[in-house]
């Protein structure tokens, strides 16, 4: 998505920056009003964060689980009506192009941030390295620090490693034949490379996939990418067992037990809780 804004929006000035959700606008310093008339000079991605600078002022972007941004080459200069439907930003840029945040559900959880460096938005400021910085030692650094932590959650450890998340950690779990509960500093050295090469093989993969597509249509090209994340009870590509789930109370994973686990399947934590 930041290589789709950066094709877009840069060198192109604000004309509108209108907040819809107020509760999704989380500071007040520089007020959302001082972007308009300043040019875009880049986008990056932060992690999980888009940041979009423009002369020294940042709107960063964090989309949360049912956030999306919708762009239009022609985008609508009408006014939103605040509380009214899924919008929480518009933006207008001096082309007449622009993009509109969305959020579905209840869950209201996508934050906007105008700040003058991206330091100052908490979750930048807590993010790991980025995977594709990572030496093999570094990486291998990292598991050894984390000890006994389950694979699963190192990986989709924002303040560990940036970006993953939890979806893409499910799919390299997968391609390294990793059970998502296996301890993070029990590895062999040929279990560490696996490992790395799996992760930098799927997400160079995903970034390759991803490239050139329209921003309304990277949701659908990452979801028919995956191999097992979100294909419970499909079959696994590789072996043809079924994908399994094991749900927590606000997430869940999906694994193939006969590559990853040793055809054992994994307890349901949320469940074992409920048998307790």
């Amino acid at each position: 998505m930041a290589g789709f804004l950066r094709e877009r929006a840069v060198e192109r000035a604000f004309v509108r920056a209108d907040i819809t959700a107020i509760s999704a606008l989380k500071t007040y310093d520089p007020p959302i009003s001082s972007l308009v008339g300043l040019l875009i000079d880049d986008v990056q991605r932060r992690g999980k964060f888009l940041d979009i600078s423009a002369q020294g002022i940042h709107l960063v972007i964090h989309l949360a689980r049912a956030g999306w941004l919708r762009w239009r080459e022609e985008q609508s200069t009408g006014l939103v009506r605040p509380g009214k439907g899924p919008i929480a930003l518009r933006v207008v840029l001096d082309d007449g192009s622009g993009f509109d945040l969305t959020e579905a559900g209840t869950q209201k959880k996508l934050a906007v941030y105008v700040v003058r460096d991206p330091a100052e938005v908490p979750g930048i400021a807590r993010l790991g390295p980025d995977p594709f910085s990572l030496s093999l030692q570094d990486f291998g650094d990292i598991l050894k620090r984390e000890g006994r932590v389950q694979l699963k959650g190192v990986l989709r450890n924002q303040s560990v490693i940036a970006g993953i998340g939890n979806a893409y950690s499910d799919e390299i779990l997968h391609v390294a034949k990793m059970s998502p509960f296996k301890p993070a500093s029990n590895l062999t050295s040929d279990e560490l490379q696996q490992l790395y090469d799996a992760m930098q093989e799927t997400l160079r993969d995903a970034v390759t996939r991803s490239a050139g597509l329209e921003v309304q249509d990277l949701k659908s090209e990452k979801k028919s990418g995956m191999r097992v994340h979100g294909r419970k009870g499909l079959k696994c590509p590789v072996c043809g067992d079924i994908v399994r789930e094991v749900s927590f109370a606000d997430s869940s994973l999906q694994y193939c037990a006969t590559c990853q686990t040793g055809g054992k399947p994994l307890a349901d934590r949320r469940l074992s809780k409920l048998l307790k």
